[in-house]
């Protein structure tokens, strides 16, 4: 008696337990899939790249120095993220660094987030709002008295002239 007994709670908590399991892989597998549908939804929403564009801006690489665009602009405007549009940083903190991309030694508040690089050497700069790689910034180099230099791609950036 006491072994059939045994035997049938065994039977009730094993199906308890598989039940369980059963309901929560169903609720991760839902918010997976609500996690995958916003990441789509933003990302239709950005803009096309080019071949060159998302070698920088999604494979973190760099472009050429002295290469782009945007080095030696000294109008007034903001510059934005190439693939959200995001406004990321003002002219008035772009100052030449001379070393080949714009540089700016302070970003719009929220807009750039900072990423130390695995080997420690260097931090990455990414767009806050869809992750697109920047450029580097670099501390204490004494540039600004802001003492910072956000090293950009300028591939990663569009330019948004102020309205006179």
């Amino acid at each position: 008696m006491l072994n059939k007994l045994f035997l049938i709670s065994t039977v009730v908590l094993v199906t308890v337990l598989s039940a369980c399991a059963q309901k929560q892989d169903k609720k991760e597998t839902k918010q997976t899939q609500e996690a995958e549908q916003v990441i789509a939804k933003k990302k239709m929403n950005w803009n096309p790249l080019t071949p060159e564009e998302e070698r920088v801006i999604v494979n973190k690489g760099t472009e050429y120095p002295g290469t782009g665009k945007y080095e030696h602009t000294t109008d007034k405007g903001t510059y934005t993220c190439k693939r959200c549009n995001a406004a990321l940083y003002r002219s008035e903190s772009k100052f030449d660094a001379h070393c080949g991309w714009p540089a700016f030694d302070d970003e719009i508040k929220g807009a750039v987030k900072r990423i130390p690089d695995a080997d420690g050497s260097r931090t990455e700069i990414v767009c806050t709002n869809c992750g697109a790689h920047l450029g580097h910034v670099f501390l204490g180099e004494g540039f600004t008295n802001k003492d910072a230099r956000h090293c950009v791609n300028s591939i990663s950036m569009n330019f948004v002239a102020d309205k006179e």
